[in-house]
């Protein structure tokens, strides 16, 4: 019975310390990170960028937005990730409250100058290199660069997903926007009337590609994002979509 009554003790432990750690999936712990700004007073310079959004206006992105240093890029798996940032430990800089930003780019990094001294996101720094708007909202303009703390949190998008489908027959590329609950996709599927299922490959960004020829067949697409949810969107297009179309899908549904 002791044995026993220790490994119950020990579960619930464990229990407490993954409850601790996450909250509906994402983790609860602040992260120490810098911030810096881009883009202009009115974020033209933000538009476009390495996840693939194009205007981040049109595509409700608007100017919560945020280009992710390397560590936090991941290669591209991170866009449409959302973060919420506090400027700390600077009183002469800093502003209360906080922002929730979505990732859109990436900062590059600049191996020519020293990681504390222009080379912000170099790795393995973790910065946010924030739209001119939303880092004036925690920081004074003044500042340049301030420490920020940062964690994710589930993204709350209203409408469905958004398929925007480019390029021609036999390639065909989706851009992938307005993604609520993680954010970023790790994997996309797409079947067509005549199909089965088909996994498509990151092409780059949120931009997935397949190679089949899907012409004249309705499509639906199953996504999955990077807390092991999945969406299946049946039937996302009319058999007539075209290239160069956006198309609305289904949402992942709010955690509580």
């Amino acid at each position: 019975m002791k044995i026993f009554g220790k490994v119950i003790t020990s579960l619930m432990s464990l229990m407490v310390m993954v409850m601790c750690k996450s909250v509906n999936g994402y983790s609860s712990g602040w992260v120490n990170a810098r911030a810096t700004f881009y883009g202009g007073a009115d974020a033209s310079g933000t538009m476009g960028g390495a996840c693939g959004y194009g205007n981040l206006n049109s595509q409700g992105y608007n100017t919560n937005t945020a280009a992710l240093s390397t560590a936090l890029f991941n290669s591209g798996q991170s866009c449409g990730a959302c973060f919420q940032i506090k400027c700390v430990n600077d009183p002469k800089w800093c502003l209360r409250g906080t922002i929730t930003v979505t990732g859109t780019n990436f900062c590059p990094p600049n191996f020519a100058q020293a990681n504390d001294a222009g080379g912000w996101c170099n790795p393995p720094q973790h910065h946010f290199d924030l739209a001119e708007p939303i880092f004036l909202r925690i920081a004074k303009y003044k500042a340049g660069v301030v420490p920020v703390q940062y964690r994710r949190v589930a993204c709350r998008r209203k409408g469905g997903m958004r398929f925007t489908i480019n390029g021609h027959s036999y390639f065909n590329l989706v851009l992938i926007t307005n993604v609520g609950g993680a954010g970023d996709v790790v994997s996309v599927s797409v079947k067509g009337t005549r199909t089965g299922w088909q996994s498509m490959s990151r092409n780059w960004g949120q931009n997935w590609q397949s190679n089949a020829k899907l012409d004249g067949q309705a499509l639906s697409f199953k996504v999955t994002t990077s807390d092991g949810r999945t969406v299946v969107s049946n039937n996302a297009t009319p058999p007539n979509w075209t290239f160069g179309q956006t198309y609305t899908g289904k949402q992942f549904r709010a955690q509580r």
